[in-house]
């Protein structure tokens, strides 16, 4: 009888370890649907929402179309776009992952809602000329088609882990719509040219400037015989610097809604905060710098912090010049269904800015720690400063095209900025400190290894700018072509 229980125990221990087993295979199988599921249920909420808006309005069924897919564009930007922003942050080990994502939904969301609008009219007006298309059936559906093709674009983009540029993928989709409709007439070339040369323009500033500030960082705090009393000196200034940069952006773009600042007085405002915060900080840094050795690891506490402000800051700007990308097409389609009238100038309403804010939180979240780590790590090792040199070049990039209502690619900024450090410290290791990192007697290994930049992400990321406007412009192009047909 004991022999009987014994067995009967054995078996009944087998099957529950097999239902175990099942259990935990099918939770490692069911994990990578969990993200794309919250997303669809985060889709799903927001086309209801537009049929509360607009579902009485006619072709309010395109409306609510159009906002979950306006909400998936959303989506997607935030699980590519975002990673630039809080990538250096992390990578150089100022903020966690997790503290990363959410203090960059935070601030997206508030410069979304605060400050997002002027970039949203130059995506939905300026790149079709109205008037090429003034049929709203078909702006409606060209809209439609350009807001779609980037979304899947970008998607793909996200997939194979290259941070290509939202920016890029959208003007192209409703450059190509436009092309389909009307013929190349269609397109304003003008703006179309401005808007390319800012693509070209802004990666190379970024990096150029980003490389400034680290060769001033080296040769005044860096290599210098006592680190620490030029970190007391030159900190405080380049912490004032980096406030009053962001100061004068949110004086142009934070405030517009509650007061008009012209630029020069948003640049005047940006130097007395950079005056106060210089003199603020200097006692501070002396005594967290108080007990510190002269070591180059030492300096790197010291930018922690501002790093850390910066990240937050540029995702602010963030939000406020890339949520254009997701609902600036959006905002055109239900401008165009409740006017009747697709060649005036469009009003933003505030339920369409919030699905282009919650979206950019929602895909960061769900899907943002993939690039926001290829960013931080993978492209050049970032520490404090070097990080800090990024998150600064790439906020005066954003002021100034903000200043000119051009929706450039912050992606590209913020790239650039890391390629423009890595490069950098490639040449002044080479060329000032005599570092012979290309000797030919060594192996090929050990010279890929002192390469600063990694080459490999070097060519994929430019591969992936280059093809994006035509990609996203051919498939929006297809796409209207095919809906246009369906409702014929």
């Amino acid at each position: 009888m004991a022999d009987h229980d014994l067995k009967e125990w054995k078996t009944l221990h087998k099957d529950l370890g097999r239902v175990g087993q099942l259990e935990r295979a099918t939770q490692y199988v069911s994990r990578p649907l969990i993200a794309p599921g919250l997303a669809l249920v985060f889709m799903i909420l927001v086309g209801v929402t537009a049929a509360v808006f607009m579902g009485q309005q006619p072709l309010g069924f395109v409306v609510v179309a159009a906002a979950i897919v306006g909400a998936y564009m959303a989506v997607n930007i935030g699980a590519n776009d975002v990673a630039n922003n809080m990538g250096p942050a992390v990578g150089a080990k100022a903020m966690t992952l997790g503290g990363a994502l959410i203090v960059a939904a935070i601030c997206e969301t508030a410069g979304a809602l605060l400050a997002g609008g002027e970039v949203v009219g130059t995506v939905s007006r300026g790149i079709i000329a109205p008037e090429s298309v003034a049929e709203p059936q078909i702006f409606i559906w060209a809209m439609f088609a350009a807001l779609l093709a980037g979304a899947l674009w970008i998607n793909l983009a996200t997939w194979i882990g290259a941070p290509v540029s939202t920016t890029h993928s959208i003007v192209g989709g409703v450059m190509g719509a436009g092309i389909a409709a009307a013929g190349f007439a269609a397109v304003n070339w003008g703006t179309m040219g401005r808007i390319a040369a800012s693509w070209v323009i802004s990666p190379v500033l970024g990096g150029v400037i980003a490389a400034l500030f680290l060769a001033f960082i080296k040769v005044k705090i860096i290599y210098v015989a006592d680190r620490i009393a030029a970190a007391r000196l030159w900190v405080p200034v380049l912490i004032g610097v980096m406030g009053g940069t962001f100061a004068t952006y949110l004086s142009i773009k934070g405030l517009d809604k509650l007061i008009k600042i012209s630029f020069g007085n948003a640049v005047l405002i940006g130097l007395a905060v950079a005056v106060v915060l210089t003199v603020v900080m200097r006692p501070v840094i002396r005594r967290q710098s108080f007990m510190l050795d002269n070591s180059k690891k030492s300096l790197k506490t010291l930018f922690a912090i501002p790093l850390v402000f910066s990240a937050a800051l540029l995702s602010f700007a963030h939000g406020a010049n890339d949520v254009a990308n997701a609902v600036g097409p959006l905002a055109a389609i239900v401008h165009a269904i409740q006017a009747g009238d697709a060649t005036d100038a469009v009003q933003i309403p505030l339920w369409v800015m919030a699905i282009g804010a919650m979206g950019l939180s929602v895909g960061l979240i769900l899907f943002g720690p993939k690039l926001i780590r290829m960013v931080g790590s993978e492209i050049t090792r970032l520490n404090a400063m070097r990080a800090y040199c990024v998150a600064l070049a790439a906020a005066m990039v954003v002021i100034l095209a903000s200043w000119l209502g051009l929706p450039v690619s912050s992606t590209h900024i913020a790239i650039g900025g890391i390629f423009g450090v890595g490069f950098f410290r490639e040449w002044y290791h080479e060329r000032v400190l005599k570092e012979n990192r290309t000797n030919p007697a060594m192996l090929p290994e050990e010279r890929k290894r002192r390469k600063v930049v990694r080459r490999a992400h070097f060519l994929t990321i430019l591969a992936a700018w280059v093809v994006t406007v035509p990609m996203a412009a051919t498939l929006s192009a297809g796409l209207f072509l095919l809906l246009n047909t369906i409702t014929l």
